[in-house]
């Protein structure tokens, strides 16, 4: 094990709390300086990012979705250009190296914002490169093999071109065309991901479904890991009130079609036709699909889906708390859900999809309980077998609690993710 104190490059496209991905990478950097090492971050600019000392050196904010956008052709050039290779992002990065020497570089979601083309940087100047996946873009040019309210893996072995024969970015043939291009320049043309001394998974089935796909790099298992503060806010901070148990269940995530909603939706239709329409169900968070949910909601006459929108951190943290139990009815192959290990560590059991990497941590009468993905009769009677039994919710509460606890704690994490970092620097 290395004994020295190393400083650690971060690198994320986002540097504030948006997504799962998020949450690991400052919970990497975290986990790391509590063990006396050093973090330096480089990220994009925007107005909700975290401030840090190396701020200044982040890259200029831009919004992906300007493309076919009334904006002028060079501008959409420009932001095509910087998904294929932002040079930048290579001028911000030296720049940063020069002013913060570095052990090792750790990156997370770089594609798009900032593109692999830093990995050139760091290869010059013999920086080890650890990258944790987060989701599928290695073989997929929309990140979640999903296209078409249905899991797809049309571009195994590299056959990229699949994603504009299926318009698979947004139904559009300019976008798909541009992600299309994207893959094949990274990972034919140059091979930049090469540069990457070993990748993490989160999950043993983005592991082997890479692999089976035809990503041939060396790949470690390393689940996700819940931090300290986050099992502590469940036993109850001193002097604040304890928040109070209600008939709720809960769904906190991005609102998008892969997210499997209409399939809790109509769940949700089938307990009501069943007399179980006392529930509350609320939906946390925001994106694509909401204003169309919210019009359903209203047409179905579904008076007890309440949208609550996004939720600061505290404030999810308590809506869990007070609910019955977590729903996550994906459609898509879900990595390592971040948002399945949060509730665990505030007891609360989840009913999820049986897809992805779920059933490596929700499982059947322990932890949570798994459905058929799409099979809303599935979920509807997932849902009621636990309404109907009290004493099994609180008992899967604390099964997923002692899971995370035992499973999935920093300890572990730390040490593992050293030995990553060892054998990469060993090979320098």
């Amino acid at each position: 094990m290395i004994n020295k104190k190393l400083t650690i490059l971060h690198i994320n496209k986002f540097h504030y709390f948006r997504g799962g991905a998020e949450t690991v990478y400052f919970n990497t950097a975290r986990i790391l300086e509590s063990h006396g090492h050093r973090s330096v971050f480089f990220s994009m600019h925007h107005t909700q990012n975290i401030p840090c000392e190396t701020g200044n050196y982040f890259i200029p904010h831009v919004e992906l979705d300007e493309i076919n956008r009334n904006c002028s052709s060079m501008h959409q050039l420009k932001i095509a250009g910087r998904i294929f290779y932002s040079f930048k992002a290579k001028k911000l990065l030296s720049q940063l190296l020069d002013a913060y020497p570095v052990d090792i570089a750790h990156l997370h979601n770089i594609y798009h914002q900032i593109s692999p083309s830093i990995l050139h940087v760091l290869k010059k100047r013999k920086i080890p490169i650890v990258m944790t996946l987060h989701d599928y873009k290695m073989v997929c040019a929309t990140y979640n093999l999903y296209t078409h309210g249905k899991p797809c893996d049309d571009c195994s072995g590299r056959k990229y071109f699949m994603a504009i024969k299926n318009r698979c970015v947004k139904n559009s043939f300019s976008k798909s065309l541009v992600s299309t291009l994207e893959m094949y320049l990274h990972h034919r043309v140059l091979d930049i991901y090469r540069h990457v001394d070993i990748f993490i998974s989160p999950s043993r089935f983005l592991k082997n479904k890479l692999l089976e796909m035809g990503f041939k790099k060396e790949i470690f298992y390393l689940p996700n890991y819940i931090d300290r503060e986050k099992l502590r806010t469940f036993d109850g901070d001193a002097g604040k009130e304890k928040v109070k148990s209600e008939n709720s269940i809960v769904y906190f995530g991005r609102l998008s079609r892969e997210k499997g909603l209409m399939t809790l939706f109509e769940a949700i239709k089938l307990l009501r036709s069943q007399g179980e329409d006392k529930i509350k169900v609320k939906i946390i968070g925001d994106g694509p699909l909401r204003n169309s949910l919210e019009l359903m909601t209203k047409s179905e006459g579904l008076q007890n889906i309440h949208f609550l929108g996004y939720k600061m951190r505290d404030e999810l943290k308590d809506e869990i708390i007070r609910s019955l139990f977590v729903i996550l009815p994906s459609g898509c192959y879900e990595n390592n859900p971040m948002s399945v290990l949060e509730s665990f560590a505030l007891g609360k059991p989840v009913i999820a999809s049986r897809i992805g990497g779920i059933p490596e941590i929700v499982r059947n009468d322990v932890t949570g309980e798994t459905f058929e993905p799409g099979d809303a009769k599935d979920l509807c009677a997932k849902i009621e077998y636990l309404l109907r039994r009290p004493d099994k919710i609180v008992e899967m509460g604390k099964n997923a609690r002692i899971f995370v606890e035992q499973e999935l704690n920093e300890k572990q994490y730390y040490e593992r993710l050293l030995g990553v970092y060892h054998r990469v620097l060993s090979h320098k």
